[in-house]
């Protein structure tokens, strides 16, 4: 019957999307995801490195050498403090990179005694991450420049919101190089350099920003997360390389491994980027620069890097003349809102865009901000969730109620349709065309039932964007035993929800939530009168338990939202039923399961 077609099209168009999206996506799959936690806390190999080596200009990153401990390099040298509310670190005096930042509000796992998030580690460390900046001769000239061995002299030792910090360093040669540290109260430090040329000669000179990463980490994987280089390079918009994909660009000029080059830019900005945590660098945004994506062409993985910088065009330095370049150097987790602060305090182009929003980013982008807005009213982003789902129905309520009634007057006419289906039963041709006129004269659009998953496939995937993208939802706890919705429900009814002391494999990892969203899709699909054909009915009957365990694996912050509105879509429809005279299906289904009927069967 058309009625039973158009439902299964409509569950046949859910099964694509979400076949369809596990396949091209990939999902969350927790045993992976702890297999690539345990990895990323392996700690660093000890042993001596020798100097300098590989330590080399802009556009060229090196291998990384043997590696010493974190703690073994922190302690080399004389340091600068860095505090501020949200992140605490170090530089060097020593090359004066800025190689060690650590996030004061988040930790390693949803334990509030874990490790704090380390975003930045020093050269010389297994897992080097550092940012770089200074001055490059342009071509003919031979100013000496500061570089990985020179040792600055700082008029304070620690960097505060409220005290900058001046390094000075002076080349013996008539020029006094000097660098105006100051950072705001939370991810963003500026680096204002300036030479002063009392050479008697003129020189010329290029400014630079680096982003350098030895060694390639561990990524999600996943085609809806970007995690790699990316920037936006001014009117060019927005560049992404994965680690992967630089890999195989083509090699760049002068031995400097392989990447690519986007020429005369100007505003934006540059760095690299994972799910959660980001260093890029943003230049003055009226300063034309080259940006470079690059990478090591090293044999051995351990030996990469990977290297995103910004070399501004030269600077002539008449003498008696004193040049200057401001850069900013974002280091942190990628919080909407400081984002958004941040690209206004300091006038950077297109800087929320190091949030991967997607191509659904005018959907994905105002959920989060419902979504945030309702967290701060409820305190629960869990809470926060449901209330989106409130309003998403209100929304779609005209569309949905047009649609509910169609389908209430398709079964209104269902004795008409059969009348017609046996007077025509010999003329398929006849039989449409009564069916059509049947159509509108009642005016029923058969497709209509399709319209609420239509509707609400585009939602779906903005909120799973939402859970798996933004730092607002990791370790954001609901109730009870979800202390982070941006992870699958972490019980199983295999071990009876932790009862039994057994880890089931992956794929019977059926907590929960998932089980009550199979249960809400069972009893939605139960208002409906059951097939006649038994393959129909089949298909329907196994058709929770299906979606049950594809769920399974989501975001248990995404699997709330589907049961919840679910169980909306279970009273608006009883509600639309009742108020259209129709015979509600519900109970006598039920019943059928356990009565006469099912012994019967």
């Amino acid at each position: 019957m058309q009625d039973n077609k158009n439902l299964i099209l409509a569950i046949g168009l859910s099964l694509a999307v979400l076949v369809g999206w596990n396949y091209f996506f990939g999902l969350p799959n927790p045993e992976e995801q702890r297999r690539l936690a345990e990895r990323a806390k392996q700690p660093a190999a000890t042993a001596q490195v020798s100097g300098d080596t590989g330590r080399t200009s802009p556009s060229s990153p090196a291998a990384a050498p043997v590696a010493l401990t974190r703690d073994q390099v922190l302690a080399a040298g004389p340091r600068i403090t860095i505090e501020t509310p949200k992140i605490r670190g170090s530089m060097p005096l020593k090359g004066a990179e800025i190689d060690d930042v650590a996030l004061k509000d988040y930790r390693e796992t949803v334990d509030p005694k874990s490790a704090n998030i380390v975003v930045l580690n020093p050269y010389g460390t297994e897992k080097a991450y550092f940012a770089e900046f200074g001055w490059v001769n342009a071509p003919g000239a031979t100013v000496a420049v500061p570089g990985p061995t020179t040792l600055w002299t700082a008029d304070r030792t620690a960097l505060t919101p409220t005290q900058p910090v001046t390094l000075t360093w002076n080349n013996g040669a008539g020029f006094t190089f000097k660098r105006v540290l100051s950072v705001d109260e939370s991810y963003t430090i500026t680096v204002k350099d300036s030479v002063a040329n009392a050479s008697g000669a003129p020189a010329s000179l290029s400014a630079y920003g680096l982003v350098r990463r030895h060694g390639k980490p561990v990524v999600q994987g996943f085609y809806i997360l970007h995690e790699g280089l990316l920037g936006v390079a001014g009117d060019q918009g927005l560049q992404e390389s994965g680690y992967d994909a630089v890999d195989k660009e083509n090699p760049l000029p002068g031995g400097k491994g392989r990447g690519k080059v986007f020429k005369t830019a100007t505003g934006g900005f540059a760095g690299i980027t994972d799910k959660y945590w980001a260093a890029v660098i943003a230049p003055d945004q009226n300063t034309p620069y080259e940006l470079t994506f690059s990478g090591t062409t090293a044999a051995q993985a351990a030996a990469k890097s990977y290297q995103v910088d910004m070399l501004m065009n030269a600077r002539p330095i008449a003498s008696g003349e004193t040049v200057e370049s401001v850069q900013h150097l974002f280091v942190g987790a990628k919080e909407v809102k400081t984002i958004a602060a941040t690209a206004d305090a300091y006038g950077i182009k297109n800087f929320d865009l190091m949030i991967d929003w997607g191509w659904f980013y005018f959907i994905t982008k105002p959920m989060f901000y419902l979504i945030d807005l309702f967290f701060h009213l409820t305190g629960n982003f869990g809470i926060a969730i449901l209330l989106v789902t409130v309003v998403v129905k209100a929304l779609f309520f005209p569309l949905a109620n047009k649609s509910y009634i169609s389908m209430a007057k398709m079964k209104a006419v269902q004795p008409a349709m059969v009348e017609i289906r046996e007077r025509f039963a010999d003329d398929k041709m006849k039989q449409q065309q009564a069916m059509m006129e049947l159509y509108k004269k009642e005016k029923i659009n058969p497709l209509a039932g399709c319209l609420p998953v239509l509707v609400q496939i585009p939602v779906f995937f903005a909120l799973y964007k939402v859970l798996f993208v933004t730092i607002e939802m990791r370790h954001a706890p609901f109730f009870g035993w979800i202390r982070d919705l941006a992870a699958p429900d972490p019980t199983t009814i295999f071990n009876l929800f932790g009862l039994i002391p057994w880890t089931p494999p992956d794929f019977l990892m059926l907590g929960v939530w998932p089980i009550i969203m199979g249960f809400t899709m069972f009893v939605q699909m139960k208002m409906n009168p059951e097939p006649p054909d038994p393959v129909q009915k089949m298909m329907f009957t196994w058709m929770p338990v299906i979606f049950t365990f594809m769920l399974g694996t989501f975001p248990a912050g995404l699997v709330i939202y589907w049961s919840w509105n679910n169980l909306l879509s279970v009273m608006q429809q009883y509600a639309i039923m009742k108020k259209q005279g129709l015979k509600v299906e519900l109970w006598d289904n039920l019943r059928g399961l356990f009565g006469p009927r099912a012994k019967a069967s």
